[in-house]
């Protein structure tokens, strides 16, 4: 799943628990679902930033 798909559910995961009368069973099981996804985009963008730093380094030094 790709970034923008994931922070799509993530908006359907929290519409669903601020809205609906959900037991607490199906809103652990969306909360986990939310928690796992928010780790995911936070690694996904961690990721993009390290590789536009290198992008950027060699420009700030002079170079390229």
């Amino acid at each position: 799943m790709d970034y923008e798909a994931k922070m799509q559910r993530l908006g359907e995961i929290v519409a669903l628990l601020e809205g609906e009368k959900l037991s607490l069973e199906d809103a652990s099981k969306l909360y986990a679902e939310g928690v796992k996804l928010s780790e995911e985009c936070r690694v996904q963008l961690t990721e993009i930033q390290m590789e536009i730093e290198k992008l950027q380094a060699p420009a700030e030094n002079g170079e390229g």
